[in-house]
């Protein structure tokens, strides 16, 4: 058999020495790869390439289209984009695959049968990155949910929960808030729950499902969750299961599969001989599934158990002085123990078939009926009156668009707005079409604008107000 190629990026702080162990271990249980090198982060970043890696280093990842890559540190702030997200969205990796398990008792944890996977979107939501200084006091960051984004991760979360015996999936969202973005994440799974009968299903509310994940973890099974609250609740899951350093991910796409640990590069430990490669050595894991290599991936997998369950530790999991090993020291005890079969925990047994699903191609639906019926004027002013401010904008509407209702923040502040709401510098006028025109036009918009530049009042942007087969495409304001 010829080797299998894969692209290998070392990362930053710990990355080279958890890489380096996950390298040795993978050529010491027989896998057969042909490694390619490309270089991200930091160094990438510091020659001026704002996204952390150089267009060079594509082509690797072209040809392979599997990704092991270490932990890499984003400087903060200066505009500087996040590598994972970046190769993310670009590459089309729309799931994100973290399986959340216990190892009591020689992994402290208060939650023993625990064992949940969290499928997180991964290309959309907040993370789409589009932020926008609005005002001297206002700052915006855009949530795009798309239903090509939702069908994707929520049918490849229900075809994983068949592929791998899982019985439940749950899913989580905040559409008692965001009716229209998590409304249609929440949609989308009801739909494609229907073609699944033989998986049981639930939704909760993310608030009270973080609440209970974090609790009474043993209750979940498959865990689906847009792009941001994923993130944050598989950490959560990771450490409530016994550390962040032990949990490895996936993030699959019809175009190719990346894997990494999910904690970040610690910097502070960097070189000290102190970092845990378990994250790194489990994702390898299930990338050795995922190109159809099972049998050596049970053997790592069966290894690093059998060295957990003969106690050995690293700082982070530290119950036992006696057996507190250092990054190398550990991962020699895994090396040791390939071929071994751990005694208390379940060994683990792989199929040598590849655990990559079929691609899931989304189909577009037919377009609805769209009318323009109104539109949203975003305006930047220092008036603290809303009432004066609503007068100004009424000397500005014309004869096709009348003001409707002024907010800030998403308060409703004019007509019968109550003097206890603090209002910023940012507002948000709605205009709708007036009685006599169901519908307006962008030449209808443009002409309001221009009255409102006429009035002295200066508009940041506007967003049109559509219905879609009758059915109204935007949010009443809080409190209209």
């Amino acid at each position: 058999m010829n080797p299998t190629p894969i692209t290998v990026a070392h990362g930053d702080g710990i990355g080279p020495e958890i890489m380096e162990a996950t390298l040795f271990l993978l050529r010491e249980a027989g896998a057969r790869l042909d490694v390619g090198i490309i270089e991200i982060g930091q160094k990438v970043y510091e020659r001026g390439e704002t996204s952390g890696i150089a267009p060079t280093a594509w082509d690797s990842l072209r040809k392979t289209h599997v990704f092991l890559k270490a932990p890499i540190m984003t400087p903060q702030g200066k505009g500087f984009k996040s590598l994972n997200v970046t190769v993310r969205k670009s590459l089309g990796l729309y799931a994100n695959v973290r399986p959340c398990v216990s190892y009591h008792p020689y992994v402290k944890t208060l939650h023993p049968d625990m064992n949940l996977v969290i499928i997180r979107e991964n290309e959309e939501d907040l993370y789409a990155g589009i932020e926008h200084r609005q005002t001297d006091e206002v700052m915006q960051c855009l949530k795009l949910i798309t239903r090509p984004g939702c069908e994707k991760v929520t049918r490849y979360a229900f075809e994983y929960a068949l592929q791998n015996g899982r019985k439940r999936v749950t899913c989580m969202t905040k559409d008692n808030i965001m009716k229209l973005t998590d409304g249609l994440f929440h949609q989308v799974f009801d739909e494609i729950a229907a073609e699944y009968p033989a998986i049981k299903t639930d939704h909760m509310i993310v608030d009270i499902g973080a609440a209970r994940l974090a609790d009474t973890p043993e209750k979940f099974d498959v865990v689906l969750l847009p792009n941001l609250y994923g993130d944050i609740l598989s950490d959560v899951a990771a450490q409530v299961a016994g550390s962040v350093g032990l949990a490895g991910s996936s993030n699959i796409g019809e175009h190719g599969a990346m894997f990494e640990a999910i904690h970040g590069s610690a910097p502070d430990i960097a070189g000290k001989d102190m970092a845990n490669p378990s994250g790194l050595i489990l994702a390898s894991v299930m990338m050795l599934q995922h190109i159809g290599l099972g049998k050596i991936a049970s053997r790592l997998h069966n290894a690093w158990l059998s060295t957990i369950e003969a106690g050995y530790q690293t700082a982070d999991i530290m119950t036992n002085k006696d057996k507190l090993l250092g990054t190398r020291e550990f991962t020699k005890e895994v090396a040791f123990r390939l071929g071994s079969l751990p005694e208390k925990m379940a060994a683990v047994d792989y199929p040598e078939a590849s655990t990559q699903l079929k691609p899931i191609t989304y189909v577009r639906q037919q377009p609805a009926v769209k009318e323009l019926v109104g539109v949203d004027v975003f305006l930047h002013s220092r008036e603290t009156d809303p009432s004066t401010l609503a007068g100004r904008l009424q000397t500005a509407e014309t004869d096709a668009l009348k003001l409707q209702m002024v907010t800030n923040r998403g308060v409703k502040v004019w007509p019968n707005g109550i003097p206890e709401t603090f209002c910023t510098d940012h507002w948000r006028c709605r205009f709708m079409a007036s009685h006599g025109n169901k519908v307006a036009t962008n030449m209808d918009i443009i002409a309001l604008l221009q009255r409102v530049d006429e009035v002295g009042l200066d508009f940041i942007k506007c967003e049109n107000l559509c219905h879609f087969d009758e059915v109204p495409g935007f949010a009443l304001g809080q409190g209209q």
